[in-house]
């Protein structure tokens, strides 16, 4: 069955979402609450950039290192 496109309004609400700093090498998704809820993926982080969540198009990534991992 074809993913049907999200409407235009849930796509802006993606795009005005912030990147979501995660202390690790992987963020873990699962689309909050709601209609954009989605099976739990993790997002590997250790590239530099921001990575989207394949599901819903929130991105994560790594928050700089501070030295404090030995």
């Amino acid at each position: 069955m074809a993913l049907q496109p999200a409407p235009l309004s849930a796509m802006e609400l993606i795009a005005a979402e912030p990147v979501r700093l995660v202390h690790g090498r992987k963020a873990v998704c699962d689309g909050g609450i709601g209609p954009l809820g989605h099976p739990k993926i993790y997002i590997n982080l250790d590239k530099p950039g921001p990575k989207p969540c394949g599901y819903c198009g929130i991105r994560f990534e790594q928050a700089p290192h501070h030295g404090h991992e030995h």
